[in-house]
């Protein structure tokens, strides 16, 4: 289901607005293989680690060129805009016919068009779902551990944790935002499953949502040490009509660190939302 472009540009300009502003740490960072000219190699091997695994570690962001080249001297920025993924507005956008969703779903996100997002919780500074943040213009570190990858979240120092023994996922977990996770290797693919999701949970601007009774696995990889594919199966019987699957790529971001940014400082619209 396409946005209009009163939606997107209200939506965009309520999640950029501080993005487009910051001015993010410029600090080299360690081990970064480069070119003759300085330039990150972004073909080069992907790093491991000492398990021979490869490592993911190091911050991400839905593809901006600029940023895995660091950040821009001058301005401390990297780039005059930072790119919301097509995912962001819709979930669904590279699959044949959009994402399959229940009838009562898809009157609600024609409906949350409509109003332009107006009760997305993003919106109202309400923390972003890991699948959510894989397409928002705002950085995401990783931080691998041999028993834990942590995601940091930049919006709203949002956090994500996997436990990487494969433990079994609860059967009644607290309902939560980011869920309960658990991932196993396949090879140089880590595995991701996960449940316990709030119900109300909105991942796009469209208002595409998952609920409580969400499954969502994720293969991650790093082909080289520039990119990260995330392919994420969404199963969700009360939402969806069937499982989906969508592939989101990430670029590396170096040479600079994550800084705190809160929705609701400074925030002039959440008044004249209720």
């Amino acid at each position: 289901m396409g946005h209009s472009a009163a939606a997107v540009v209200a939506a965009f300009g309520l999640t950029c607005a501080s993005t487009l502003s910051a001015q993010w740490l410029k600090y080299p960072t360690a081990g970064v293989p480069r070119k003759a000219d300085g330039k990150v190699d972004l073909s080069a091997p992907a790093p491991r680690t000492a398990g021979g695994k490869p490592d993911f570690s190091g911050i991400w962001l839905t593809g901006n060129p600029q940023c895995a080249q660091g950040v821009n001297p001058v301005t401390y920025t990297c780039g005059v805009e930072l790119p919301m993924g097509k995912e962001g507005f819709n979930m669904g956008a590279s699959l044949p016919g959009g994402l399959p969703y229940q009838p009562w779903l898809a009157a609600l996100v024609k409906e949350r068009t409509a109003n332009h997002a107006k009760d997305d919780p993003h919106v109202r500074c309400l923390p972003d779902t890991f699948l959510r943040a894989y397409s928002l213009p705002h950085f995401v570190r990783f931080v691998q551990t041999p028993s834990l990858l942590v995601a940091l979240i930049e919006m709203n120092a949002n956090y994500r944790m996997v436990f990487l023994d494969a433990r079994p996922l609860p059967d009644d977990p607290v309902p939560s935002w980011q869920g309960y996770s658990s991932a196993k290797w396949e090879s140089d693919t880590l595995v991701i499953d996960s449940n316990g999701f709030r119900d109300d949970i909105w991942i796009d601007w469209n208002g595409s949502m998952i609920t409580s009774v969400a499954k969502v696995r994720e293969r991650i990889r790093r082909p080289d040490f520039g990119h990260l594919e995330i392919e994420v199966t969404v199963d969700d019987s009360k939402a969806y009509t069937k499982p989906w699957t969508v592939t989101l790529k990430q670029q590396i971001a170096v040479d600079t660190e994550l800084v705190d940014e809160i929705c609701l400082e400074n925030e002039q619209s959440y008044q004249r939302m209720k």
